[in-house]
């Protein structure tokens, strides 16, 4: 049996004040999706390996069903919300609140993927949209590379395309992509040529030439399923390019800073679970002929991450609505949203594991048959510290801005 379901804190904790009115009614729109689709099998895509057929369809298909894939799109395609970015944030939050793992899912098909396509010629964006939408199309997206990851700059790229009359054609490898071996379509960085440039190109991953690796087995985000791409002599037409060919890695840049803001929601999500399961706990376990609840430590131990919680949400929030505005990198408030809200949901899950002590460590207690999700918080928290963008990498992103260029490098 699943341990009972606890009260949501930050209901009565957060407000929502800030938000625009084109996006107001987009967190219960997310929650009541979440709680449809994911939150039944959310504990089963947790637990279960990695494979070619684990990948969770039934829940991918079920919050496109309930129209969370058509928030970050334009009309005709999708809602139209003019804070689009906001609003694909708050669903984010939503979904990573119940699984983490589905939220990186949703980041690749719905922020990363998303972003690079305002930059796909009309034709492809009316071609492929409705279908990403639906989720009837699986999208990955392609920037990493046995040797390239926060480094992504055209000379450290070993996936190169070569021009050609009718376009391009592709060889190399990536690694780590979200959804590839399910994807349909592929967003893809590779270096253009043996310039000093790189190409952000739309592959179809039908093509032939294009072969996915076995699933990477994880410590966590099993849900989120990797493999390698690889591509051997692949063709790609010269009108699939994202943005002008030579000039991708600003588009895969843009892109990125969008799936910060995306992360930082997600970090959000993953801190707000575990502080409700804190919470719960607290109010419940008694030690020593007290609940833990009356001891100051906890309180504020736990008064603090409430605090730190606020500032995680409010900052991506503020990111997403720079994004919205027209700002292509939403630099500093991404950083720094993105690496403090991610390393807050792994403080906290690791306060509120030692909260519930051996109960936290377990997945299962055999002798009654109750299992915890707080082993899977902690083992989904630490990626969220990794990638699109290693922390560390942030913080040199904000302190180029804040001491100068000129100063950092």
């Amino acid at each position: 049996m699943t341990s009972a379901p606890v009260t949501r804190t930050g209901d009565r904790i957060w407000h929502d004040v800030f938000l625009p009115d084109d996006v107001a009614h987009v967190r219960a729109m997310a929650r009541e999706a979440v709680a449809t689709h994911l939150a039944p099998v959310a504990r089963e895509i947790a637990q279960r390996e990695e494979s070619a057929d684990s990948f969770p369809w039934s829940a991918f298909k079920g919050l496109a069903s309930a129209g969370c894939f058509a928030v970050p799109f334009e009309k005709p395609f999708g809602a139209g919300l003019t804070h689009s970015m906001l609003a694909t944030c708050l669903v984010t939050e939503e979904i990573a609140y119940e699984s983490s793992s589905l939220a990186g899912v949703y980041d690749g098909q719905c922020i990363l993927n998303a972003r690079a396509l305002t930059f796909a010629q009309p034709h492809l964006r009316e071609r492929v949209l409705p279908g990403l939408i639906s989720g009837d199309l699986v999208f990955a997206f392609a920037t990493t590379e046995p040797d390239a990851s926060s480094d992504l700059t055209p000379t450290a790229l070993k996936t190169v395309a070569s021009r050609t009359p009718d376009g391009f054609v592709v060889n190399g490898r990536k690694r780590w992509i979200t959804n590839s071996v399910v994807a349909d379509w592929v967003c893809l960085l590779c270096r253009d040529g043996d310039t000093d440039n790189a190409s952000m190109l739309l592959v179809d991953m039908h093509s032939p030439g294009i072969s996915v690796g076995a699933p990477d087995l994880k410590m966590g985000h099993r849900g989120q399923i990797t493999a390698d791409i690889t591509f051997d002599n692949v063709s790609v037409p010269a009108d699939h390019a994202l943005g002008a060919p030579g000039s991708g890695l600003s588009t895969a840049l843009s892109s990125l800073a969008a799936g910060r803001v995306g992360i930082a929601a997600a970090g959000v999500g993953v801190a707000q679970a575990a502080l409700d399961l804190a919470v719960d706990r607290v109010r419940s376990r008694e030690l020593f002929g007290r609940k833990l609840g009356e001891m100051q430590y906890w309180q504020y131990r736990l008064a603090g991450r409430a605090t730190e919680l606020e500032a995680a949400r409010a900052l991506y929030q503020k990111a997403a609505v720079r994004l919205d505005r027209g700002d292509r990198s939403g630099e500093p408030e991404a950083s720094m949203a993105k690496s403090f809200a991610t390393r807050l949901a792994n403080d906290v899950a690791r306060d509120a594991l030692q909260i519930y002590g051996g109960y936290g460590f377990a997945r299962q207690v055999s002798a009654t048959g109750e299992t915890y999700r707080l082993e899977e918080i902690y083992r989904d928290a630490k990626i969220l510290e990794i990638f699109e963008g290693a922390n560390e990498v942030l913080q040199w992103v904000i302190a180029r801005q804040l001491i100068g260029r000129d100063i950092t490098g």
